[in-house]
């Protein structure tokens, strides 16, 4: 399947309110629409810089594709040298939506797996525990079993804290440290915070969390520290589980071949709707062990989408159209458009 044409268009949503990490603070979140078009059809794709985790940035993703997608090429070859991960995947989504349309079937499907909902966590932003926790209560209302909260900053203990006693009893809690914990650190918050559900990427390296394992209970999650399948089977021996970006790890192949090595769970890049669809996809092919954090469009004050995944019942739906499932709005995507440097 060749390439007949190749449209990359940077857009942004804005938050419906800022995103507060312990690695900074977003107002909006920059990403980019792919569109390829071959054999009378279109693949759609996503780029989703991690610019936040030392990745590259948009501008620079924005290249990198049109650098592996050339008009004329066959779709679906091995890219160029230097390709970074969220650009591989833009062109690995497209080349999978075009797949699947072709022969008419969702992606799901591709993946031999059936089209099911995605039980996912709700995600907090960081705050006043007042605010986290009310905001809590309201993901609740809406169906939420399973809260993440990003900690790792001065007052994460006590957002931990409002949130449980907001909450039923019944309710799962998971952390999110994005490695910016020391072993010590680590030690002290998990137990103040407990009980937990799993921690994620508590602390920075391997080695401190194998450090870390043998002096808490709570179950310890790689997410920085898996990218590879080399990571993976270095984490088996560290952690219990990693939780899996499809921009991180550039490829959805990747995924699979990750949880042959430790067991995953999908979770959110702040993809945008074709992004997140194709998680979705994804994650009804691998077991159900954990909630997925996936419900990320709910952060969103907009949308590029006129058909895209919807979030019910604390369960992300896919739509049932061939491939990605995801429609465009022509409209909502003018409004949204960006310029890249």
């Amino acid at each position: 399947m060749r390439i007949d044409s190749l449209e990359v268009i940077p857009y942004a949503l804005p938050f419906t309110e800022p995103y507060v990490t312990a690695r900074g603070r977003l107002e909006r979140r920059d990403l980019a629409l792919v569109r390829v078009r071959a054999g009378g059809l279109e693949g759609l794709g996503e780029v989703t810089p991690l610019a936040l985790r030392g990745g590259a940035t948009l501008a620079e993703a924005v290249r990198d594709v049109e650098r592996c997608a050339v008009v004329g090429a066959e779709l679906g070859s091995s890219p160029p040298a230097g390709i970074c991960a969220p650009a591989r995947l833009a062109i690995d989504l497209a080349h999978l939506d075009l797949l699947a349309k072709s022969d008419g079937v969702q992606l799901c499907e591709l993946l031999d797996a059936a089209p099911s909902s995605v039980e996912c966590n709700a995600t907090l932003v960081a705050g006043p525990p007042a605010d986290v926790a009310r905001t809590a209560r309201a993901w609740h209302a809406r169906g939420f079993r399973t809260f993440k909260l990003k900690v790792g900053m001065e007052g994460d203990v006590e957002q931990v804290l409002a949130v449980r006693a907001a909450l039923p009893d019944d309710v799962r809690i998971r952390v999110d440290a994005n490695a910016t914990w020391s072993v010590d650190d680590a030690v002290a918050r998990l137990e103040a915070m407990a009980p937990l559900e799993l921690a994620e990427q508590p602390v920075a390296s391997l080695s401190e969390m194998r450090a870390l394992r043998a002096r808490t209970d709570v179950p310890l999650v790689a997410d920085e520290s898996v990218v590879t399948v080399a990571d993976a089977q270095a984490a088996a021996s560290a952690c219990d589980a990693a939780t899996v970006k499809l921009a991180k790890v550039g490829s959805v192949r990747t995924v699979f071949e990750i949880a042959r090595e430790l067991p995953v769970y999908l979770s959110s890049a702040l993809d945008g709707p074709v992004g997140i669809a194709a998680a979705a996809h994804v994650a009804q092919a691998l077991p159900a062990e954990r909630a997925h954090g996936l419900a990320t469009s709910l952060l969103f004050a907009d949308t590029i989408a006129s058909r895209e995944c919807t979030v019910a019942g604390g369960h992300l739906n896919v739509t049932g159209g061939p491939g990605l499932g995801v429609e465009i709005d022509e409209a909502a995507l003018r409004r949204n458009r960006i310029a890249t440097i």
